[in-house]
């Protein structure tokens, strides 16, 4: 009997074993929209929600974003040149399992993508005490690096934003006063990885 209904089971648009998805996205469609998306998931033998989940998949390896490569001008000034990559190609560098993170891999990336309400909260980050004391005047140095956000997260300690996550989000948010952020220690002084930045402007 159970062979009988796992069969009947795999007969079934969408069927096959269950997966357990941890987030739940509510979208509206249009009727037209949401009865042909219907017919396509029915043609892959899918259920709507796998279709969407799918076409989602597709779009992320063509939608194109400006990726930033740090330059050095012929004057010695610090600048950028920009190039194409898709979300799907740059996926690894701006996913992590902490939402903390990922804003910072967006943040530093991709500023231009950010709201409003987040361009408050990355100042605040950016202007805080979780970077090294001389971070300021190595930022010059960072940006001539082929991946200049790599290297700027590098100098972030992202242990102490994780743990003032909330502080952060409600102070940008105004429900809280920046007085509660938190303070610089005597040991954020030092920033080795940024040093190298003016031995090596092409290290990756």
């Amino acid at each position: 009997m159970e062979d009988m209904a796992m069969a009947e089971r795999m007969k079934r648009p969408g069927g096959g074993p269950k997966t357990t998805r941890s987030e739940i996205v509510t979208i509206r469609l249009e009727p037209r929209l949401r009865h042909l998306a219907e017919v396509a998931a029915r043609r892959q033998r899918r259920t709507l929600s796998s279709f969407v989940e799918w076409a989602i998949e597709e779009a992320l390896a063509q939608v194109e974003l400006q990726e930033r490569i740090g330059i050095v001008e012929e004057n010695g000034q610090p600048s950028f040149n920009f190039r194409k990559i898709t979300v799907a190609d740059d996926a690894e560098s701006l996913w992590d399992v902490e939402e903390a993170d990922r804003f910072v891999k967006l943040a530093g990336r991709y500023p231009e993508l950010l709201t409003h309400e987040e361009q408050v909260l990355w100042k605040l980050i950016f202007e805080s005490s979780l970077w090294p004391g001389d971070f300021k005047t190595k930022l010059r140095d960072i940006i001539r690096h082929r991946d200049p956000a790599t290297k700027q997260e590098s100098a972030l300690q992202f242990e102490r934003l994780r743990e003032h996550w909330t502080t952060f989000k409600a102070v940008a948010a105004g429900e809280m006063d920046s007085s509660a952020l938190p303070k610089r220690s005597d040991s954020d002084s030092s920033l080795p990885d940024i040093e190298r930045a003016s031995e090596d402007p092409n290290m990756p």
